[in-house]
């Protein structure tokens, strides 16, 4: 069996999979866990990202207001299924009011990495680019600075230094709603400054055709770096955003030792095919319990509803090492 390198989290959202299911992603039977007006100020909440905190779950939340402007608003759960989150959007702490300025926040990603929780997330400086905070306690936040030049969307870091190094993946794009994208990944020596770009992945046809971008914090294996990505192809109806699985190399995870070849999940349900943008299955955050390998993803359903799947981390690398490209 596959040695997951982490911690227990016997505490994790779970649901088994349901009898007479052979998919290796099942979603969870009460979808959406959180739906579009679950605080008084939002239109949709989606494309969140979700950590262990004291022994329950802390979460930053895309939450889009009903001025259509979009922000990342905190929350808490003691069961991870369950959700209150703020009204109003997070406030963050910096000193310099050029690097504070902002059109809007959207799809964060949270890691925690040596003794603190960072931040990720598609922040609005003069177009799309990867703003980068920290927090110690979810009480306060601060901001750092945007990682890299616009236009840039979907950072994620991976979970400890590498080389001595933090690491990124991310996508340079456009302006609008990109119809182009790869997976790119940089590097830091401190979390602001940022360089050392490496080609990841590309489109590869099918579902993954017009535009691919990194999904969850990957997850660190014996057999490499097991990170969900999403994958988009154009219709005649417009983008359809479903996601699979690849496994980067441990010390050069800019080198793809496999790439799924089918998607793992494509939006096939109400919640995820109807809403503000249709047909999206959009993963920001994967808890996993290491003893067991298993793995809660939490998605985003048509730009509108946060829902939930589950897999097993053995069974993930089965299917990447049966229908790689």
């Amino acid at each position: 069996m596959v040695k997951v390198v982490g911690s227990p989290l016997p505490n994790i959202p779970w649901e088994e999979r349901p009898a007479g299911c052979s998919d290796v992603v099942w979603r969870y039977s009460k979808n959406p866990i959180i739906p579009r007006d679950l605080i008084l100020s939002s239109n949709s909440i989606f494309n969140s990202a979700v950590v262990p905190f004291k022994g329950a779950f802390a979460g930053v939340f895309r939450c889009d207001d009903k001025r259509r402007h979009m922000n990342i608003h905190r929350g808490f759960s003691p069961d991870g299924f369950h959700w209150q989150i703020d009204n109003e959007p997070i406030e963050w702490l910096c000193d310099d009011p050029e690097a504070a300025f902002t059109y809007y926040r959207y799809d964060p990603r949270v890691c925690w990495i040596e003794d603190r929780y960072y931040v990720m997330w598609c922040n609005g400086y003069h177009g799309p680019t990867i703003g980068v905070g920290y927090t110690f306690d979810f009480e306060k936040f601060y901001f750092l600075e945007n990682a890299l030049l616009p236009y840039n969307r979907n950072g994620v870091p991976f979970p400890r230094k590498i080389n001595g190094k933090y690491v990124m993946l991310n996508r340079p794009s456009d302006n609008g709603h990109t119809p182009f994208g790869d997976i790119y990944l940089s590097q830091s020596p401190d979390m602001i400054h940022w360089g050392e770009h490496r080609f990841v992945m590309g489109t590869a046809g099918g579902w993954q055709s017009t535009k691919v971008g990194a999904g969850p914090v990957p997850i660190e294996t014996d057999e490499g770096w097991l990170l969900f990505y999403h994958g988009v192809l154009t219709s005649c109806n417009g983008f359809v955003y479903s996601f699979s699985a690849a496994l980067l190399d441990l010390e050069k995870p800019w080198k793809v030792i496999r790439r799924a070849a089918p998607y793992l999940l494509s939006p096939q349900t109400l919640y995820e095919c109807v809403g503000d943008v249709p047909n999206v299955a959009f993963p920001c955050a994967a808890l996993v319990d290491a003893p067991t390998g298993r793995v809660a993803i939490y998605y985003g359903g048509a730009d509108t509803v946060t829902a939930l799947a589950f897999c097993r981390v053995d069974e993930v690398l089965d299917f990447l090492k049966a229908n790689s490209l």
